[in-house]
């Protein structure tokens, strides 16, 4: 009867196991792996879609669905589009009714409410095998139609493979209080149309799709995000792109107080290809090595404390990418780096907007979050950068000797606490 009072937990053992410590890089993905799992607690569960259209307008489309404990779930779509030659922000988030998922007579990949439908299929083009098509009424002056489809050359991927592939773990890694999930299609072609005030908009890019689940309440999973989505049409189509995140002091591998992990996971196409994914954990003990045959690291230089957020905004990143090629025919190590500049507070470069989280989250999960005395921020940037990569010329001729690629960025830095 007194067993409950004891235990013989260590308190010093690992209570976070980071998906980037994982040796097999590239997982394939399952079709369970992109349906909707809608699973209950505190859970947050996202799919979103990021595109470059021909004119540099970039649009961002996401579903976000939230579990808060007892509360019914609360369902969101969100669309962003940001023409960075006019600085015209078009902004929509609006609450969902009678979201279901799956539809009549598709599977969990494919999504619908009133407002908006997300049906995923197969292609019959063999270039490009598997299509999402979206559909939604945003306002009665906003309205989307995309078709998203995924190149037979770059298939999708979760770090690791079989079923627990993708999870960073919370807790215990075989009872775990929470997890973090990211699967990925890193090249994607869209097309279709926007219709705006009335004016039929051709939407026609590129860009890539995550499906991710934050398994515990937002603001115990992470401190601060990294985002970044690099995408050109050069050498028949290139990509890189990166998620990280940096645990609490309350997560780590020595337990309580040894939190502060950096997990970062990314990929780079190349040559039309996906060429390599990347994995790497930085330990708060641990100095990572300059030199390193696997590099996944986002960094941030010369930061600035911003009156506005109260966080100290970067003027600088720098993203970092380093593998061993997965094509067969084009073996050896490939790497790739990219800086920009996004200026200061004062003078900003390329800056879309800071968004204030709680002005924009559902009201029980602005509650939850609160709570927690946190007031997060997420800093969203598009600028004109350069991919600088190295690796074997079969993949892309004259890559040996490096190439710099010209392309477009987003990208984000989240900070939560």
């Amino acid at each position: 009867m007194f067993s409950s009072l004891f235990t013989t937990t260590d308190p010093n053992a690992p209570n976070f196991h980071p998906v980037s410590e994982r040796s097999d890089h590239f997982g394939k993905l399952e079709a369970g792996d992109l349906e909707w799992a809608c699973s209950g607690g505190f859970v947050t569960e996202t799919q979103t879609f990021y595109h470059f259209l021909e004119d540099e307008t970039m649009i961002l489309c996401q579903v976000i669905h939230s579990s808060i404990g007892l509360w019914y779930p609360t369902v969101q779509f969100t669309c962003k589009i940001y023409n960075p030659n006019t600085k015209e922000t078009i902004w929509r988030s609006i609450n969902v009714s009678n979201f279901v998922t799956p539809p009549p007579g598709l599977d969990k990949r494919s999504c619908k409410a009133d407002q908006f439908s997300i049906t995923f299929r197969s292609s019959a083009d063999p270039t490009h095998p598997e299509l999402y098509t979206i559909r939604a009424n945003l306002s009665d002056d906003l309205q989307v139609s995309l078709d998203v489809s995924r190149p037979t050359s770059v298939p999708g991927f979760k770090v690791g493979n079989g079923p627990k592939g993708g999870f960073s773990y919370f807790g215990d890694k075989d009872k775990p209080e929470g997890y973090v999930v990211h699967r990925f299609w890193p090249r994607t072609a869209a097309s279709g149309h926007i219709i705006h005030k009335g004016q039929a908009i051709t939407a026609k890019g590129m860009g890539m799709m995550v499906h991710a689940i934050q398994g515990m309440r937002p603001n115990l999973v992470a401190s601060r995000w990294n985002f970044a989505t690099f995408q050109s049409n050069a050498h028949d189509g290139v990509s890189a792109v990166q998620m990280e995140f940096t645990t609490l002091e309350t997560h780590g591998r020595r337990g309580p107080g040894s939190g502060g992990v950096t997990v970062n996971i990314g990929s780079l196409v190349l040559g039309g290809k996906l060429a390599v994914v990347t994995a790497e954990t930085k330990w708060p003990d641990e100095r990572q090595l300059e030199e390193s045959r696997i590099v996944s690291r986002a960094s941030h230089l010369n930061p600035v404390h911003d009156p506005d957020t109260g966080y100290q905004q970067p003027s600088t990143l720098v993203f970092q990418w380093a593998g061993e090629s997965l094509l067969g025919d084009s073996p050896g190590d490939i790497s790739a780096s990219l800086t920009v500049d996004v200026g200061n507070p004062n003078s900003a470069k390329g800056l879309v907007e800071k968004v204030d989280v709680l002005a924009e989250i559902p009201y029980v999960i602005k509650t939850v979050v609160n709570l927690a005395g946190t007031k997060p921020y997420i800093y969203q940037w598009q600028n004109h950068a350069k991919l600088n990569v190295q690796g074997p010329d079969t993949l892309i001729p004259g890559l040996s000797h490096g190439l710099e690629i010209q392309g477009l960025l987003f990208n984000e830095a989240s900070f939560i606490s």
